[in-house]
């Protein structure tokens, strides 16, 4: 069975969960899933280490996953249960069956395969399904967590559903030698023509007088992926439509330049797709807009984003939980890292980062005048990958905050938060062409 790139990532960078201290029990926080092009992924969350074992029922088909010391916590909730619109999956049930277990069932369409892989940092259990006939060799199911395999120099993200916690201090920094190592490794794999001054391309771009005149801004999740959900139930799929809506409009009007959208409804557009739209539009610049989530629900502010590797775990955290729907596979690892590596565009897109970033955070202090800057970050997000244009992926606030949550419900805050992105773009574009932006602002206003 081809295994998921999921697994094996997070595997690169967690640690095996050591036993249980005390008779501390742990909660089952959320169960998630998705329906992918050949699989279907379950996602089973965890507030902290824990084990796990696993059975399989016929007649009807259906699997059970037993998590020992714990006891189930969805949305207040002792008992879960959902109906799955899947070809694999037609229900799951969480309850707990004895004092201390949380059993998990899902009750399968038919004869399945699956594999089971516990992760850590978030924890969570991963269950992978697939059509019988569909691996290359029966699926195991592991009794106990399954081994880590070393660490590499370079941390790449676990993908995960869980809102994972987003510390409020700096990120422990990479020890010299292995940013040095690092950094020799990436340079490497550079192609010739990526092997630029920092600000080489950025010149030549305005050297050559080149303008923004085609944007395609990408409304994060949608469908059945809903991304994350407010203590008061606002979707992340809904705000974000709603705000790229305002901001196209915006840019439209104002900048003159033309506006794609990579979806304009409520429907599900897979990761890899997204860049691909805007790459077939020759699209100038690429604008992906997510919201926030914390277990912390103090924790709140604004931040922006930019392709690249890094090992700061609260930031592999926030690219797990977004690159969560991504179907890539253990083989295409190698492909997806050089992709990475040698994209020509990284300090384009961290000026542009910049812009955004220098646009929104004023307007959240203007709400909260004590919050923290959370700043520009760069993070491998699937959905930046493979982008011909400067690209950057703006988290637009933290839904799991209550305060901000009441606020991005508001129209009005919306518009207002349209308004910031919208001289976050149009800053970043007058800086490749003045005289350009100024035509098309003057026939806005007649």
């Amino acid at each position: 069975m081809k295994r998921a790139l999921i697994p094996l990532l997070a595997l690169l960078a967690a640690g095996r969960p050591g036993p249980m201290r005390g008779g501390d029990l742990r909660q089952v926080t959320a169960v998630r899933s998705w329906s992918l092009s050949d699989a279907t992924r379950v996602v089973v969350e965890v507030d902290g280490e824990f084990e796990f074992r696993a059975e399989r029922a016929h007649d009807p088909e259906r699997l059970f996953f037993d998590v020992k010391n714990s006891q189930p916590r969805i949305n207040g909730h002792r008992f879960y249960s959902t109906v799955v619109d899947d070809k694999l999956v037609k229900k799951v049930r969480v309850a707990e069956p004895q004092a201390g277990v949380t059993r998990v069932v899902l009750d399968l369409q038919g004869a399945t395969d699956y594999t089971a892989t516990q992760l850590s940092n978030p924890d969570r259990l991963i269950v992978e399904l697939r059509s019988v006939g569909r691996v290359s060799r029966p699926a195991r199911v592991p009794q106990d967590p399954l081994p880590t395999l070393p660490s590499p120099p370079i941390l790449t993200p676990s993908l995960s559903t869980a809102e994972v916690p987003l510390p409020d201090t700096p990120p422990t920094a990479a020890q010299p030698d292995t940013a040095e190592r690092a950094e020799s490794a990436r340079a490497a794999m550079l192609p010739r023509a990526a092997m630029l001054p920092k600000d080489g391309a950025g010149d030549l771009t305005r050297a050559l007088g080149l303008k923004i005149r085609r944007v395609v801004l990408d409304p994060g999740h949608g469908g059945h992926d809903e991304g994350t959900s407010g203590p008061n139930g606002l979707l992340e799929k809904d705000l974000v439509l709603d705000v790229a809506l305002r901001l196209g409009k915006l840019i439209e009007s104002r900048m003159g330049s033309e506006v794609v959208f990579t979806r304009a409804d409520d429907t599900f557009i897979p990761l890899e797709r997204r860049t691909a739209i805007a790459n077939e539009k020759k699209a100038d610049l690429f604008l992906s807009i997510h919201a926030n989530s914390s277990p912390y629900p103090r924790i709140g502010g604004v931040e922006s984003y930019y392709l690249n590797v890094t090992n700061a775990k609260d930031v592999l955290a926030v690219a797990s939980r977004e690159n969560a729907s991504s179907d890539k596979s253990v083989f295409e690892l190698r492909d997806l890292i050089q992709k990475i590596a040698s994209q020509d565009k990284a300090e384009e897109s961290k000026e542009f980062a910049g812009n955004i970033q220098a646009a929104l955070f004023p307007f959240a202090a203007r709400y909260d005048p004590g919050i923290k800057n959370r700043g520009i970050k760069k993070a491998p997000f699937i959905v930046l990958i493979g982008a011909s244009m400067p690209s950057v992926l703006a988290e637009i606030g933290f839904l799991s905050n209550a305060r901000e949550e009441a606020l991005l419900k508001r129209p009005d805050h919306r518009q207002k938060l349209a308004e910031a992105l919208y001289r976050g773009v149009s800053r970043y574009a007058q800086s490749l062409s003045h005289f350009e932006m100024a035509q098309a602002v003057d026939k806005a206003k007649n």
